[in-house]
């Protein structure tokens, strides 16, 4: 088989290549996807990514990889959890739409990515999105990416926001302006038409399903890419298993090969291929094709720590009978109209605030969660309650993802390398008080019943400390394994060309040189619509 390109990885990137590469009627494009189809009722229905993210007692949709041992976590092995279907980890996540601060695209520019300062992407914001509100300066009103208002938050939600208030952080009515500081509501990619209100949208069912019918696009499911073949230095196509078994088939690529399988997936890929530093790829057997120190290096990720409560309160998600004889009126509720407490996001609270007044923009971002969240919701507790996430939004520290063996279908070595910088640590501390300041608020009073976890007992910063050490880990924002740039650690330049090689291109989130302050969903989508263009103007 051969096509002009070949996409690996089926998610928030892939799925926006695929249609815009597409719109000409005369280039070929077949894209690959280790998953599934990614439309099942557990996708559409927004709350039932409960299911889907703890990865367990089944894997649904859900590569479910784990770190290496933290030392800076006690030794303990952090989950991660990544989409594996079409649409991507935009399948199973919280929907949550957020660009990220104007500030974090500048300092991408001043890096050396020219073309990526804020006024610069922000074009490609717009021409993916399609607000509920419509289109203006900041917002697009006619993408395929339908993001809306959430459709019937909690009430709690509401006295979250008038908690931040009453300790005087100002209320925020848009979170994606170039400026996110204050406390509201996060919006959703979420579905506002008629049809489909209150489905999630994910990148596969905004950008992919619509044009499925293209005669022009082959899309491959349960294609589980091996690696990548070559003529010299030009990437000629990939190899693939069907559903890891079988023999091998190859797929050509006239033109350009586009890896698009995530922070994790990808710099796997081209380490399997023999792309990489040689100290990684030789311990394994494998021959170095071509020797570019950077993949796999510069991780970043949003650590997370939870405070939560017991409630009283059984107006949200919990575990108990009356709670259980409410949700289902809620679910035949939205199978009519879109509307209950099915098409939340959990994560229906927002806030973007500064540990310090001095900074220049906000260090540290929450999630307040209408239900108790312990372990990626892997451990269960009887009851109802509430939960609210903290990360500090720059993280410091800097991890690898490496390979730990030449087997394909092996999970790749994670290593995030949480709070290896000492300042990570000091900033997760005062986020930690902040949040807990804002949780004790009189306006929430009415929703305490027991603080969860011994927090209450966190009196000195040792004592945060602690807590945060056995309890932290990801928020699922991994990026930065194939950063863009034109240091000698850079792996691709600001055209997201591998350097030096060609017919090679990398769009998805390792490509960040710096993560974004926010969930990285959005601007992973806009980086493939920029990259779309870049790629149409190169053919």
């Amino acid at each position: 088989m051969q096509f002009d390109y070949v996409i690996v990885g089926g998610g928030s990137a892939g799925c926006v290549l695929a249609n815009r590469l597409t719109e000409n009627p005369d280039v070929t494009v077949c894209l690959l996807e280790a998953g599934g189809s990614g439309d099942s009722i557990l996708v559409r229905m927004p709350a039932a990514v409960v299911a889907m993210l703890p990865g367990k007692p089944a894997k649904i949709n859900n590569w479910v990889f784990e770190t290496v041992e933290q030392p800076g976590l006690n030794g303990r092995k952090g989950y991660q959890p990544r989409g594996k279907a079409l649409g991507g980890s935009s399948a199973i996540n919280a929907m949550l739409y957020v660009r990220g601060q104007r500030e974090d695209y500048d300092e991408w520019a001043n890096l050396g990515c020219e073309g990526w300062d804020w006024d610069s992407i922000l074009p490609y914001f717009k021409k993916s999105e399609n607000n509920e509100h419509g289109g203006n300066d900041m917002h697009g009103g006619s993408g395929p990416l339908q993001v809306s208002d959430q459709k019937e938050s909690r009430p709690i939600t509401q006295d979250f926001i008038e908690a931040a208030k009453q300790l005087q952080i100002r209320e925020r009515k848009d979170f994606n302006t170039g400026d996110n500081e204050g406390v509201g509501y996060y919006q959703v990619t979420q579905f506002h038409d008629t049809a489909k209100n209150g489905e999630r949208c994910s990148a596969a069912a905004a950008y992919l399903f619509p044009v499925m019918d293209r005669p022009n696009l082959t899309v491959i499911t349960k294609a589980h890419a091996k690696g990548l073949t070559f003529d010299g230095k030009r990437a000629t196509g990939v190899v693939y298993k069907e559903n890891g078994k079988g023999k091998d088939i190859e797929v050509k690529a006239a033109r350009e090969v586009l890896l698009c399988g995530g922070a994790l997936k990808t710099p796997q890929l081209l380490q399997l291929s023999g792309v990489g530093d040689p100290g990684d790829l030789e311990k394994h057997g494998i021959e170095v094709r071509h020797n570019l120190p950077g993949v796999g290096k510069n991780l970043q990720d949003h650590m997370d720590f939870t405070l939560a409560y017991k409630s009283a309160d059984t107006d949200n998600f919990g575990i108990g009978l009356l709670g259980g004889m409410k949700l289902m009126g809620h679910l035949n509720r939205w199978r009519k109209t879109g509307v209950s407490m099915a098409a939340t996001c959990f994560a229906e609270g927002a806030a973007f605030l500064k540990t310090s007044p001095d900074l220049d923009r906000p260090d540290i971002q929450l999630h307040f969660t209408i239900a108790l969240v312990d372990d990626h919701s892997r451990k269960l507790h009887y009851g109802y309650g509430f939960s609210c996430h903290v990360c500090k939004l720059r993280p410091e520290s800097r991890g690898s993802v490496t390979l730990n063996s030449a087997d394909p279908f092996a999970m790749p070595a994670i290593d995030p390398a949480f709070l290896a910088d000492d300042r990570d640590l000091e900033t997760m501390i005062k986020g930690a008080k902040l949040t807990r300041e804002i949780l004790e608020a009189p306006a929430l009073a009415k929703y305490r019943k027991k603080e969860m976890f011994g927090t209450e007992n966190a009196k000195t910063d040792a004592d945060w400390e602690k807590h945060i050490r056995s309890r932290a880990d990801t928020i699922y924002h991994p990026v930065g394994t194939c950063k863009m740039g034109t240091d000698d650690m850079a792996v691709v330049d600001p055209q997201l060309r591998v350097r030096g090689l060609e017919g090679l291109r990398v769009v998805d989130a390792s490509i960040m040189p710096n993560l974004i302050s926010g969930n990285t969903n959005a601007p992973t989508m806009m980086i493939a619509e920029k990259a779309a263009d870049m790629i149409k103007a190169a053919s």
